[in-house]
């Protein structure tokens, strides 16, 4: 056997030696899963590989992968990711999250590191509840929703991942299923993307919140209640391609075709469009067929290359410099030792 096929990776390469303990059913194994086929198929290399994750069920994700991981705190892996990638910009950065690590506790980190353009791949899985406490209600359960902590039923406007990614000027965003086929693809465009990528993931918690997204899993019904995103063609849906989204008064209507609706009628997806991302993000089930893929793409100076220039110029204007010169730079302070009246030693 040659170098070149000792060195070819397989999905089972990249699994860890630790058992996996969600529950059974969970759509974690689903994603997981695929994330192993997915680096193979990439051809990811273990050591550059570096998966960060939060607290809750799917901040697990880096124990059971066979790469480098950091399991932080609750809300707070965007910060270690975007020192990370700092420290090491040829890493290949993954951020695993929910719902809850992502846009409760974590939601002011989430927001800067999508601003700032790190280059960072962002999975948030989102399941509407908190599964890892026992299910109580999270960002982005829906209104009504009676849980433990809610037994009224829950009063909060949820948060849609989606829209808040976008208004935090993230350059990559989009949306898949957990047993979808869109999964691969979109995971496969996520990691071709330089700069902050954020992907939702509609993830079952078949314990808590057992068939959040029924209406888009459904092999018999799901092609009516999503529509697949493709740049630049048309948006239509249905399980016999019979329906589509036109702009109405600025606002998405569904419609059907051969009423005198022609697919040059509809609205044309574009990648580079960010109100249309945004129109997008904004429609859910049962009015609209929920999107599905990749709402918006741009290609934008990432974080850690401004940040090395930075550096580089500061070195030549300055010169290398060091940590004694840095100590002793600016405002000093000698602090020194005197004698009392009986001779002892005092500060």
């Amino acid at each position: 056997m040659s170098k070149a096929q000792l060195s070819v990776l397989t999905a089972k390469d990249f699994a860890s030696d630790q058992d996996v303990r969600w529950c059974p059913g969970c759509g974690d194994y689903a994603i997981l899963n695929q994330m192993k086929k997915v680096l193979a198929k990439l051809g990811a290399k273990r050591e550059d590989s570096v998966f960060v994750a939060g607290i809750g069920c799917s901040s697990r994700f880096p124990y059971y992968l066979n790469t480098y991981g950091f399991h932080t705190i609750h809300g707070r892996a965007p910060a270690v990711a975007t020192g990370i990638k700092i420290a090491n910009p040829s890493l290949d950065v993954w951020q695993i999250t929910g719902d809850g690590d992502g846009l409760s506790i974590g939601g002011n980190h989430l927001m800067h590191i999508l601003r700032r353009n790190v280059n960072v791949r962002i999975l948030l899985f989102n399941n509407r509840i908190y599964g890892l406490t026992k299910g109580q209600y999270s960002p982005t359960s829906e209104e009504g929703k009676k849980t433990p902590s809610t037994p009224m039923g829950s009063i909060d406007l949820p948060v849609t991942p989606l829209s808040l990614a976008l208004a935090a000027e993230a350059s990559f965003v989009a949306r898949c299923i957990d047993v979808d086929k869109n999964l691969v693809e979109v995971l496969e465009r996520t990691a071709a993307h330089k700069g902050s990528a954020f992907v939702e993931i509609y993830q079952d918690c078949n314990v808590f919140n057992h068939k959040a997204f029924s209406f888009a899993t459904d092999k018999d019904t799901k092609e009516d209640h999503i529509v697949r995103l493709e740049h630049n063609k048309p948006l239509i849906f249905g399980k016999n391609r019979d329906k589509g989204i036109r702009l109405h008064n600025s606002k998405p209507e569904v419609v059907e075709l051969g009423k005198g609706i022609k697919e040059d009628d509809l609205l044309f997806h574009d990648e580079h469009d960010e109100k249309l991302a945004f129109v997008l993000s904004r429609m859910s089930h049962p009015e609209f067929p929920e999107p599905m893929g990749v709402y918006y793409a741009v290609k934008d100076a990432c974080y850690e290359d401004l940040l090395q220039e930075q550096i580089e110029d500061a070195i030549k204007q300055r010169g290398e410099g060091t940590l004694e010169t840095l100590l002793d730079s600016g405002d000093t302070y000698i602090i020194e030792s005197e004698q009392d009246q009986h001779g002892l030693q005092k500060n």
